[in-house]
């Protein structure tokens, strides 16, 4: 890539540094959860029109956009996707760090856009606000409604721990489980009651005894969400929520059966009934393209990043995310990028850190790095054409 296009992205980007910084405090201090976005929403969208996007609020969902820059000219056309999310976690605020990746959506999209029009290269570019990530498949549902079916390639980029360019993600499913019992007197009358919550507590010990025979690379978690009303009745209804995780979908499917003979164990051994219920929109494994991939770290390394280079760490295996299934349907890339800490996601340090000074200047390098990766496709047909033979061929297409 000529100087002057690394150039280009670099002073977009650099240029609205403090902007970048307001957006994303302004989502940190303001955390909403998963398909009520509506502050995220509007100050994203804003600020898009402003620096000159075509943009589409309520983009097929209430607090998804659109946001569309393109030029003219002859020849064939790349269309980049650039995803942002901005939802929260449920008592947590930001703790997966998505206000940064919403800007760092936005400043790759400020960088693409810069060199397009600096340098007469001819494309579309879309920066994409998707809600909802955090358990509630929004991605899945702007797949379904056609958001993705023009472009080309997607990209985004999570906070994490360490620098990987194709990080694995797992595929997900979860379960809401139900047991119906009958109350009673718990000091009166005991025995004319059915215990709900000996139920789900037995289906509790049942997957946690069942971990001992799962494969090491599968992983469960669940919480009770129903345990009774009071110490004194016997309660007649208990709930919890599981996820389920492994490599595949056809090892999900494995872990699932297993999981379906606790949940119905635990109601025969009480004599409670039982009802379960797949959560509606599973999340696939990424589908990481390795070309799209290389083309990031190339440019990451550019721009003074330094990635991991034991294979055990950049491989590493992580939690689930809905851009998986956008890597089934288009080439994709959802690389991570180190916040220089220990923390683990989904935790007051990392939300802390994600609101940092220092975690906001990280984040803009990995968005010169994706943004160069992008214009370098735009420029060359025949790298579109190996990106594309690629999916094609780990899709079996």
């Amino acid at each position: 890539m000529a100087e002057s296009i690394k150039d280009a992205v670099c002073v977009a980007i650099e240029r609205e540094d403090a902007n970048l910084r307001a957006l994303s405090m302004d989502i940190w201090n303001n955390p909403e959860l998963a398909f009520q976005e509506h502050h995220a929403h509007k100050i994203l969208t804003n600020y898009l029109s402003e620096q000159g996007f075509q943009v589409t609020q309520h983009y097929k969902l209430d607090t998804a956009f659109k946001a569309t820059f393109s030029t003219t000219g002859d020849g064939s056309r790349v269309h980049v996707g650039v995803l942002c999310e901005y939802d929260a976690l449920p008592g947590i605020g930001h703790a997966c760090g998505h206000n940064l990746i919403a800007i760092l959506g936005v400043a790759t999209g400020l960088g693409i856009k810069h060199a397009m029009t600096s340098n007469g290269i001819h494309g579309k570019l879309t920066v994409l606000g998707t809600p909802a990530e955090e358990g509630g498949g929004g991605k899945v549902d702007l797949l379904k409604a056609g958001a993705f079916t023009d472009f080309d390639i997607a990209m985004m980029a999570h906070p994490a721990q360490y620098n990987s360019p194709k990080p694995v993600f797992m595929a997900r499913n979860g379960f809401h489980v139900e047991y119906e019992g009958k109350a009673s007197h718990a000091a009166s009358g005991p025995w004319s009651g059915v215990n709900a919550l000996d139920a789900a507590v037995l289906c509790y010990q049942n997957v946690s005894c069942m971990r001992q025979h799962l494969k090491p690379t599968w992983r469960v978690h669940g919480i009770i969400t129903k345990g009774g009303e009071a110490p004194n009745i016997i309660p007649e209804y208990a709930s919890l929520k599981y996820y389920a995780r492994a490599p595949t979908m056809e090892e999900l499917e494995e872990l699932i059966e297993k999981l379906i003979g606790c949940f119905e164990g635990a109601a025969t051994a009480t004599g409670c009934k039982v009802k379960y219920n797949h959560l509606p929109k599973p999340y696939h494994p990424l589908n990481s393209n390795s070309t799209l991939a290389a083309l990031y770290e190339k440019h990451g390394e550019s721009v003074g990043i330094e990635f991991e280079k034991d294979p055990a760490i950049r491989m590493r295996q992580g939690g689930s995310t809905d851009m998986g299934n956008v890597s089934r349907v288009l080439p994709s890339i959802h690389p991570k990028f180190s916040l220089n800490t220990k923390a683990p996601g989904h935790t007051t340090e990392f939300r802390d850190i994600s609101g940092s000074e220092a975690s906001h200047s990280i984040t803009l390098q990995h968005a010169k790095a994706l943004a160069m990766a992008a214009v370098e496709v735009m420029q060359d047909p025949s790298i579109m054409k190996t990106i594309k033979d690629e999916f094609n061929k780990s899709m079996n297409l």
